[in-house]
């Protein structure tokens, strides 16, 4: 019996990989190269041009530094801050909890109930926009506390929306989670808050990296709902912020794409840092 090698189809994979990789960085590699071509050219002609004719190119880092002083980016900045780190927090800390429920618990309906959940993820976010922000503005009316315009409406629309997620990625890791520790906890006598700090919380730390690092991206990139429910010019996101590159006649494609440029770089670094957690999280549901 002959063992084949495994290293041709290795060679392929990796040649295929790289293409799509190629492929998926195209979008970046063209916002990296029209933040540096001279306005007039960037204005001018598409960003594949500088690979096609590539000596005749002039070069400037000017768009960064207006960027950086002329615009109000850093404000966003901090507006995008603001709504990202309790927006991914809150479903976390509930998130965390109904995947302990629905994996340790056991009670009447629990299938139905996680399949009820896991159902919400088809619901479009779009069709939920209107009834949300009447919800609010009823809220208002009956309490007074204002809540449409501030921080506090994208904190609660961001984080219903993550948790249906959150649970489903968090549950599946938890069931990687041997149920024999648990019932040893449980015979020492530990309450389930109990059993869930000690015992399931530190094993789940890729899982919750994982949807942290979800989460927070699709926060900091999400513009239909800061704009719809952050409705003040002090607490306009990034997002929201970077239509001031743009008028109704025309675009100003270099600033906007430094500007691009700059606010990617937090995200690269933290998906960069949280890494081996992301595909640990991801995988080990499926390898139980």
């Amino acid at each position: 019996m002959t063992v084949k090698s495994s290293r041709p189809t290795s060679k392929v994979s990796l040649l295929v990989l790289s293409i799509l990789a190629l492929i998926w960085l195209l979008p970046t590699i063209g916002l990296l190269i029209t933040s540096v071509r001279e306005r007039t050219e960037a204005q001018r002609t598409g960003w594949w041009d500088v690979i096609l004719n590539p000596l005749s190119q002039k070069w400037e880092l000017g768009s960064y530094a207006s960027v950086l002083s002329e615009s109000d980016l850093g404000r966003s900045f901090i507006s995008s801050l603001a709504v990202t780190i309790p927006a991914t927090i809150l479903p976390l800390l509930f998130a965390a909890y109904a995947a302990y429920g629905f994996t340790f618990l056991t009670f009447k309906g629990r299938e139905f109930y996680f399949a009820l959940i896991i159902g919400l993820l088809v619901v479009p976010l779009q069709g939920a926009l209107v009834p949300v922000l009447k919800m609010f503005i009823s809220f208002t009316e009956k309490t007074g506390i204002e809540i449409s315009g501030q921080y506090a409406a994208a904190w609660f629309v961001h984080s219903a929306f993550a948790m249906p997620l959150a649970i489903y990625i968090l549950r599946n890791y938890m069931m990687t989670i041997p149920n024999s520790l648990i019932e040893a906890a449980r015979v020492d006598g530990g309450s389930d808050f109990t059993m869930y700090r000690y015992v399931a919380a530190p094993l789940l730390k890729p899982g919750i990296a994982t949807v942290a690092v979800f989460t927070a991206l699709g926060t900091w990139n999400e513009f239909l709902l800061a704009m719809i429910y952050i409705q003040n010019e002090s607490y306009k996101t990034i997002p929201v912020g970077l239509l001031t590159f743009s008028t109704r006649y025309s675009t100003d494609y270099q600033m906007l794409f430094a500007a691009l440029t700059v606010i990617t770089i937090p995200m690269i670094i933290i998906y960069i840092a949280f890494n081996r957690q992301i595909v640990a999280g991801l995988t080990e549901g499926s390898l139980k």
